[in-house]
C-alpha cells in the first residue's frame, strides 16, 4: 500500500460539505418563524412533507455506525446480518399502522407524555430517564465512528476529529431546530450514499463484476443467508435477527422520541404513515448497499486481511483503510467518502440532540419547580441552551466510545438494552387494556435491570471468519508492536463465561420486551384480582385502532343498555348534564381555538 497525503482537494470537499451543513441551520434560523417559539424549534410548525422526513428517519437512524460498522461485520462475519432487511419489512406496516396513530390520537410532544397518561407518572419519568442515559450513549459511538475515519484517512487525531463534528453538529441542530435538521438530513443521506456506492463502484472497476467480488466472497465463507440453528449462543440466526432485529427496529422507530418527534411535525397521521412507508426501502437500500461495500472490501483483502497483518488496529477501520489504498490518488474520492462519514454522524447526532431537548423540557420540570411556572412556547432559547448542553455530553461520551468495542455490535446493544424493555412497556400499554400502573411499572423496572445487567457484563468476543495474510508482501505486514499485541491478544474461551453472557447480543432486545409484557401483564392480573372494586374506565385512544374501535363498541353498547334501563326522570337528568359537558367543550376549544393547527401540543 502507497503512502499517501488527504490532500488539499479532499480537505475543501469536507470543508464545503461542513459549510453546506451549517448554512442550511443558519438559513433556517433567519426563515420562516426564525425559530423563535419551541414548538416550531421542535416540530418545524407541523408542517413537513413526507419525503425529506422519510430521508431524516433513514439517516437519523443509519449512521456512520452502520457505514463503517455493517461493512466490517459482513467482511469479518459474513452475510447473516443482512436478514435484518426482512424483520425492517415485517414491522413497517405495525409502526405505521398500530403505533402511530396513537399518538396522532392523544396529540402528545412528548411520547412518554403517553405513558404518564397510562401508567402514571412514574412510568414517564423511568422511560424519559432510561432514553436519555440511551440516547446519550449512542451519540457518543456515533461521533467516535467518524473520528476513527477520519484518524484512518487523515492521520487526523480522534481527539481533533471529534471536537471539529460534535461542534459543527451542535451548532447547526441548536440554531436551526428540527426543520434545519430534516432539510439537512436529506443533503447527508445523499453524500451517505455516495461514500459506499463510491466503495463499490471502485471494487467493481477492480474486479471486472459484480459476480466476482460474490464469487471471492463465497470462496472464503462469507456467503450465508440460512443459519436457523436454535441455539440463544449463535451470534446471527434468522431467529434473533427477525425477533431481536424486529424489536430493535420497533425502539427506533415506534417508541423512540426523536423519531415521533418526526411523526408529529407532519401534522397529519397520513402524511407521518407515508414517510413510514418510504423509510422502509431507504433504509434497506442502505443498509444492502453497506453489506455488499464489506463483501467488495473483502474482494481485495481477502489474501491479506489488514487487521490480521496489523495495518489497522480494529475491523472498524476496514472502509476507511480500502479508500485510501484504492482511491487515495484520485482528487476529491476521499474526501467525498470522509463528507459521508461525517453526515452520517451529523445527522444521528443532530437529531438525538433535538429529541433529548424536547424530552428534558417536557418530562423534566426543573423550570417550573423553580420559576413556579410553565416554559413559555414563545421562546426557544431554553431549547437551544439544552440542546448545546447534550451537543458537550456527546463530545465528552465520545472520547471513551473506544472501550466500548466494535461500533456496530456496540450501537446494537446499547439500543437494544433499553429500547426492548421501551417496546415491551409501551405495547404492554397500547395492546392489553386491563394492564395498570403497578404492573407497568414493575415490569419495565425488572426488564431494564436484566438488560442492563446481561448487557454491560464481561462477554465473550464474537469469533470472526478466517483470515489470511500468505499473500501479504513485506511492505503489508505491518508487524507495530502495539498494534499486533491488541490484534493478536489470546482471548478466553467462551465457555468459561456464564451462560447468559454468552447469548447473542440481538436477543438483548427481545428478551427485555418480553420479561416486560410477562410481569407487566401478571402483576396487573395480580393487582386488579386483588382490587377487584375499583374498575377504572379507559380512554379507547390510548390503544392500537382494533382495540380501540373494540372499546369504542363495548362502551356505546354498555350506556345503550344503560339508557333502556333508566327513568324518563333519569334520561331528562342525564341530558341537562351533557348539554353542560358540551357547552364547558365549547368554551375550552375556544379558549384553545390559537392551539388547532398544532396537533402536538392539543
Amino acid at each position: 500500500m502507497e503512502e499517501y497525503s488527504f490532500g488539499l482537494a479532499n480537505y475543501a470537499v469536507l470543508i464545503t460539505m461542513l459549510f453546506l451543513s451549517s448554512s442550511i441551520g443558519i438559513y433556517f434560523r433567519f426563515s420562516g418563524g426564525r425559530q423563535k417559539t419551541s414548538y416550531e424549534y421542535l416540530f418545524a410548525n407541523g408542517q413537513m412533507s413526507s419525503v425529506p422526513l422519510a430521508f431524516s428517519l433513514m439517516s437519523s437512524f443509519m449512521s456512520a455506525i452502520t457505514l463503517l460498522g455493517v461493512s466490517a461485520e459482513n467482511y469479518s462475519y459474513g452475510t447473516m446480518f443482512t436478514i435484518h432487511n426482512v424483520a425492517f419489512g415485517l414491522v413497517t406496516p405495525i409502526i405505521s399502522h398500530l403505533f402511530v396513530p396513537v399518538y396522532f390520537q392523544l396529540g402528545v410532544t412528548s411520547v412518554y407524555q403517553y405513558l404518564e397518561k397510562r401508567f402514571g407518572r412514574v412510568a414517564r419519568l423511568a422511560g424519559s430517564v432510561a432514553f436519555s442515559i440511551q440516547m446519550m450513549l449512542y451519540m457518543g459511538v456515533a461521533l467516535y465512528a467518524p473520528a476513527l475515519a477520519l484518524e484512518t484517512i487523515t492521520k487526523m487525531p480522534k481527539s481533533h476529529a471529534i471536537l471539529l463534528i460534535g461542534f459543527v453538529c451542535t451548532f447547526y441542530s441548536a440554531i436551526g431546530g428540527l426543520k434545519a435538521i430534516i432539510f439537512t438530513d436529506v443533503f447527508q443521506s445523499l453524500l451517505m450514499y455516495a461514500a459506499v456506492f463510491s466503495v463499490i463502484f471502485v471494487a467493481w472497476l477492480d474486479k471486472g463484476s459484480f459476480t466476482e467480488i460474490w464469487n471471492i466472497a463465497d470462496a472464503h465463507g462469507r456467503i450465508e443467508f440460512n443459519n436457523v440453528d436454535f441455539d440463544p449462543t449463535v451470534r446471527h440466526t434468522w431467529w434473533n435477527i427477525i425477533l431481536g432485529g424486529g424489536v430493535t427496529y420497533l425502539s427506533v422507530y415506534a417508541v423512540n422520541q426523536g423519531q415521533i418527534q418526526r411523526y408529529m411535525s407532519t401534522g397529519k397521521l397520513v402524511t407521518a404513515q407515508k414517510a413510514v412507508w418510504i423509510n422502509w426501502p431507504l433504509v434497506s437500500l442502505m443498509s444492502l448497499s453497506s453489506s455488499f461495500a464489506g463483501l467488495a472490501i473483502f474482494s481485495k483483502y481477502a489474501r491479506c486481511d489488514p487487521f490480521t497483518a496489523c495495518q489497522i488496529q480494529r475491523s472498524d477501520q476496514l472502509m476507511p483503510h480500502y479508500v485510501m489504498d484504492t482511491m487515495a490518488h484520485i482528487p476529491g474520492l476521499p474526501g467525498l467518502f470522509v463528507s459521508g462519514i461525517f453526515s452520517a454522524a451529523l445527522s444521528t447526532v443532530s437529531a438525538a440532540m433535538n429529541s433529548l431537548a424536547a424530552v428534558t423540557l417536557e418530562d423534566y420540570p426543573v423550570y417550573e419547580k423553580v420559576k413556579g411556572k410553565k416554559l413559555p412556547d414563545e421562546t426557544s432559547l431554553w431549547a437551544k441552551l439544552v440542546s448545546v448542553v447534550y451537543g458537550l455530553l456527546c463530545i465528552v461520551l465520545a472520547f471513551i466510545a473506544d472501550r466500548w468495542g466494535g461500533v456496530l455490535q456496540a450501537s446494537l446493544t446499547i439500543l437494544g438494552v433499553v429500547g426492548g424493555p421501551t417496546v415491551g412497556l409501551f405495547s404492554l400499554g397500547m395492546c392489553f387494556p386491563h394492564a395498570n400502573e403497578i404492573g407497568g411499572v414493575s415490569g419495565y423496572i425488572v426488564a431494564l435491570l436484566t438488560t442492563f445487567w446481561i448487557g454491560f457484563a464481561n462477554k465473550p468476543p464474537p469469533i470472526k471468519l478466517k483470515a489470511f495474510t500468505d499473500k501479504c508482501s513485506d511492505h503489508e505486514l505491518y508487524f507495530n508492536s502495539t498494534v499486533c499485541s491488541s490484534n493478536l491478544r489470546a482471548k478466553m474461551p467462551s465457555e468459561e463465561f456464564f451462560y447468559l453472557y454468552r447469548i447473542s447480543y440481538l436477543w438483548l432486545s427481545f428478551l427485555g420486551c418480553f420479561i416486560c409484557l410477562i410481569v407487566g401483564i401478571s402483576v396487573s392480573l395480580v393487582v386488579n384480582f386483588a382490587d377487584n372494586s375499583h374498575k377504572e374506565r379507559k380512554d379507547p385512544n390510548m390503544f392500537i385502532p382494533p382495540i380501540s374501535h373494540y372499546l369504542k363498541q363495548k362502551c356505546s353498547k354498555l350506556n345503550e343498555r344503560s339508557t333502556a334501563l333508566m327513568s324518563p326522570e333519569d334520561i331528562l337528568d342525564e341530558n341537562l348534564e351533557m348539554q353542560k359537558i358540551d357547552k364547558f367543550k365549547e368554551k375550552e376549544e375556544s379558549h384553545n381555538n390559537k392551539e388547532e393547527l398544532r396537533p402536538c401540543l392539543k
